[in-house]
């Protein structure tokens, strides 16, 4: 039996040279390697890289899929965008991870699944997703939460993914946002198979997002505040092929001296989040039953009301529903026959509604009689049950 597996890389903030490149084409004859890209699926054997290596020493991204249900991804950031100490309250076990390197810091996100079905298109998903590594870097920490919050949800999936004390564990600090989650935080909610549910109960606190406007005068005074040394060591890192990492990084510190911290919403626990999930799911499924329910009535209604219609129809001449039923079996059409046998079951409708019931059980036996050479026929007389 196959298995499924599929290994892709993306370099974002620096190309790799020809020496990094084939350093990675020692890994992968079959790989499809590029100065920014590494992509390579695997349907028997095995990668013979380090994912977390290879994201130390020369990519920014990685995304793995396997058909047996698991899920990765890992991020790279310079360590001065995103902070270890910022990172830590997101930590979940096995399912959010981090750790620095001498120059950056690497999140691990995982996430399996055995129960699921393989309902995921591994071509593009890292490129739609990988745009929350800016969006961590510029301080949007929704990233953060969503996976965080996915890694606790992997708890109603599996019983014994946590134990009972995780209940009373408390939630991370909520970010502004999370109703209105852009297309990357998007993504990366449904790679890692966050419940829409327990999204809409943890979004509940969350803040609106307020659009941040920088002001060019402010920005300006803070730039020429900064000492000379520091703009020198800054200057240095984009003629270093910096650019964007270093803009990233003053809009950062700009944004975090200048901007208001915003109110603290209450801490909810692990529990709390999830049991209100599960009050919520329940409701939402008891409200579409009683949907459903009144909408099924509502049509046997409308079935009952029509039917009644076309009975009092045939009142008015039964002997020419009698007469049709003969003209459609004598095409010997499978649509005709089909046709005569429905009039058949509103004429018998219409006997026992006017209690007359032998009347029509003596003219459709008549009928079977004259028509037993057809099969076709017969069988779906048997199957109406008249």
């Amino acid at each position: 039996m196959s298995e499924y597996q599929y290994y892709e890389f993306v370099a974002l903030d620096r190309p790799l040279d020809a020496k990094a490149q084939a350093e990675v084409r020692a890994l992968s004859t079959r790989a499809r390697i590029t100065a920014t890209s590494f992509v390579n699926e695997y349907e028997w054997g095995d990668f013979r890289g380090d994912p977390v290596r290879l994201v130390e020493r020369h990519y920014d991204a990685h995304l793995y899929l396997a058909d047996w249900g698991t899920r990765r991804l890992l991020l790279r950031l310079p360590r001065g965008l995103l902070d270890l100490d910022a990172v830590e309250p997101y930590l979940v076990d096995e399912q959010v991870g981090a750790w620095t390197t001498s120059t950056h810091l690497v999140l691990d996100l995982h996430n399996h699944d055995e129960t699921g079905d393989w309902d995921y298109e591994p071509q593009g998903a890292l490129s739609a997703i990988v745009g929350v590594r800016g969006e961590l870097a510029a301080g949007d920490h929704r990233a953060l939460y969503l996976a965080w919050l996915a890694g606790y949800g992997t708890w109603e999936r599996d019983e014994e993914a946590f134990d009972r004390d995780e209940d009373d564990e408390p939630e991370p600090p909520v970010p502004a946002g999370l109703r209105t989650l852009t297309a990357a935080q998007r993504a990366l909610a449904d790679f890692l198979r966050l419940d829409d549910d327990l999204l809409t109960v943890a979004a509940n606190a969350s803040p609106p997002l307020t659009e941040t406007a920088d002001d060019p005068d402010p920005l300006a005074a803070w730039v020429r505040a900064l000492p000379g040394t520091e703009k020198d060591r800054l200057l240095l890192r984009v003629v270093q092929d910096q650019a964007a990492t270093v803009r990233t990084e003053l809009l950062r510190r700009f944004r975090d001296r200048t901007t208001p911290p915003a109110a603290a919403p209450p801490r909810r626990t692990v529990g709390e989040l999830l049991g209100e999930t599960a009050r919520g799911r329940a409701e939402r499924q008891r409200q579409e039953e009683a949907k459903h329910t009144k909408e099924k009535t509502r049509r046997e209604r409308d079935r009952t009301r029509a039917r009644e219609r076309r009975l009092n129809e045939l009142a008015h001449d039964e002997q020419a529903a009698w007469t049709r039923i003969d003209a459609l079996i004598a095409t010997r059409k499978p649509a005709d026959y089909d046709a005569a046998v429905a009039l058949l079951v509103d004429l018998q409708a219409l006997a026992d509604r006017e209690d007359r019931p032998d009347e029509f059980a003596r003219r459709h036996s008549a009928l079977r009689q004259a028509h037993k050479n057809k099969p076709s026929l017969i069988a779906r007389l048997a199957r109406v049950n008249l």
